[in-house]
């Protein structure tokens, strides 16, 4: 009931305001319909790509023995194409660019025209050839699941602006309703200047406060999300460093 109300003010404030105020309304309800689809898109979408990073990380570390003839096949999959893999990806990235060195490397002692056919290691700056190019594929995993991310920043500052233009506006209309005296007329430019200058003012920071706690979210998140990824590439340096490098003698 009390909900029922506040709405029915907000909508006679609405009715009530000019032209002008009117397009303030509809631009802070605009903004908070933004504000709620990107919030809920952006939170489904990283509490799938945790679940599905863990049950990745964890088929992996029973298989990490054959590492380079792991498919991703073999591995858990994201439930849908539109949703980020990022374990999947750095996994991919570092097998592709460790099998690249090591037939480079076969192909570099075949070269000799030696009699055995000697073991193909990795040396420490094939590591971190690997290492730097598995990095640049957390960098753009990273980007891929902040994307968007920004219009929630946008609506935090953008909303109490809006609610701050209203209020001006709305006093404005005010002054101008007491100006004109005491008519009829004067009395509701009155009353629809006080409705559009609270009502702005409410909305713009009952935006705004749910966008800021979501982008904090969010971004947090999305760095816990970051260091994950770092953990589970040296993880993985250290599964094949432990299979391939050569050992000093």
């Amino acid at each position: 009931m009390y909900t029922l109300a506040s709405l029915t003010t907000f909508v006679t404030a609405y009715s009530q305001s000019d032209f002008f105020g009117k397009l303030i309304f509809l631009g802070l309800i605009a903004s908070s319909i933004i504000c709620w689809v990107v919030l809920i898109h952006k939170v489904r979408m990283i509490n799938k790509v945790k679940k599905i990073s863990s049950a990745f990380q964890h088929a992996f570390e029973k298989n990490k023995e054959r590492i380079l003839s792991l498919e991703l096949a073999d591995l858990p999959k994201a439930p849908t194409s539109a949703t980020p893999h990022p374990f999947a990806q750095v996994f991919r990235a570092l097998k592709e660019k460790t099998l690249e060195i090591l037939n480079k490397n076969h192909f570099f002692h075949a070269s000799k025209k030696e009699t055995s056919s000697p073991s193909v290691y990795l040396s420490a700056s094939d590591l971190e050839l690997v290492e730097s190019y598995a990095f640049t594929t957390i960098s753009a995993q990273t980007k891929l699941i902040e994307k968007n991310i920004f219009i929630l920043s946008t609506i935090v500052t953008l909303a109490p602006f809006l609610g701050l233009l209203g209020t001006v506006w709305g006093i404005l209309l005010t002054f101008a309703g007491l100006q004109g005296g005491a008519a009829g007329g004067s009395n509701a430019a009155i009353i629809g200047g006080l409705s559009t200058a609270l009502a702005t003012t409410v909305l713009g920071l009952v935006i705004a406060i749910p966008a800021l706690i979501a982008y904090n979210y969010l971004r947090q998140t999305t760095k816990t999300l970051s260091s994950d990824m770092e953990d589970f590439l040296y993880l993985l340096l250290s599964t094949v460093e432990l299979q391939y490098r050569k050992a000093d003698i």
